[in-house]
């Protein structure tokens, strides 16, 4: 879908109020695929058209090319697709977070906000973005989303099944896989969270749930391995994990959460190692 239309079809989204929830349910579709067509990953068919079209109240023609007016009085906001071909990802709150997740809004939970490096761990979910681009989100409702600089990494599709995108089923490469991509991850975590619940180890059926923030640190640790970039590795989830660990086991909530200030330190050490290797 064109970035035109996928904004249009946000803006009035959001003039009619509607949550990306509110508006599936409405036209019979998954919140995934509503933040698909915002972010213009993917077209809506003929029929959803339709349907969109009644819910805002539009013929088709207003629907894809706009009307004269402004869809909303309320100062414009710059739609998913807009915020994921921008330079500043740290300003990305519309998605969806996985995918969708807005830091400026969280509720109740642990907030960092430092410099454009932001985490929320709370009920609703563990959220972080850092200022190089990547995004980690995860919760019961959307599952798992890893964006890296505008690029989808890791992603749960809307029957629960967690994508490695690269591989032949996103899109990506074509070829011969690592052996460490095709062991089955998130089935071994499933499958090591319910020993830990059965058997009262690592903290049960409480905590053992850590072991599934693991899975993006699988596989982007094996990318990073394999293309020796350690840019790949997603560090902010691995510091979630360092911090509920200390937080749950030892109690140092605080000053544990100085384990978050070590992402752009990370950042930092990984590209002045890069930029020494070039000279």
């Amino acid at each position: 879908m064109n970035i035109e239309i996928a904004n249009r079809l946000y803006q009035y989204r959001k003039s009619m109020g509607l949550s990306q929830e509110d508006l599936a349910e409405k036209i019979g579709v998954s919140r995934q695929a509503v933040s698909k067509w915002e972010r213009a990953e993917a077209s809506p068919d003929t029929d959803n058209l339709i349907e969109l079209a009644n819910v805002y109240g539009l013929t088709l023609d207003e629907l894809l090319k706009g009307k004269e007016e402004t869809p909303s009085t309320e100062p414009e906001q710059a739609s998913p697709a807009q915020e994921q071909n921008t330079p500043e990802p740290e300003q990305d709150n519309a998605q969806a977070g996985a995918q969708g997740y807005d830091f400026d809004n969280a509720g109740g939970g642990i907030n960092v906000n430092n410099e454009g490096e932001k985490v929320h761990v709370g009920f609703d979910g563990i959220h972080v973005v850092d200022k190089h681009g990547t995004r980690v989100d995860i919760d019961r409702k959307n599952g798992i989303f890893v964006n890296e600089n505008g690029e989808q990494k890791v992603y749960t599709d809307e029957n629960g099944h967690v994508h490695r995108c690269g591989c032949d089923d996103c899109g990506g490469h074509k070829g011969k896989r690592s052996f460490w991509l095709l062991i089955p991850y998130p089935i071994l975590a499933a499958i090591a969270y319910i020993l830990f619940g059965c058997f009262d180890v690592c903290g049960g059926w409480g905590y053992g749930w850590i072991v599934f923030l693991t899975i993006p640190i699988y596989y982007t640790l094996v990318e990073a391995i394999l293309k020796r970039d350690a840019n790949i590795f997603c560090y902010p989830v691995f510091a979630v994990i360092a911090f509920l660990i200390m937080g749950f086991v030892w109690g140092l909530w605080h000053p544990g959460w100085v384990v978050f200030l070590t992402i752009p330190v990370y950042y930092a050490m990984v590209n002045a190692i890069k930029a020494a290797r070039k000279k």
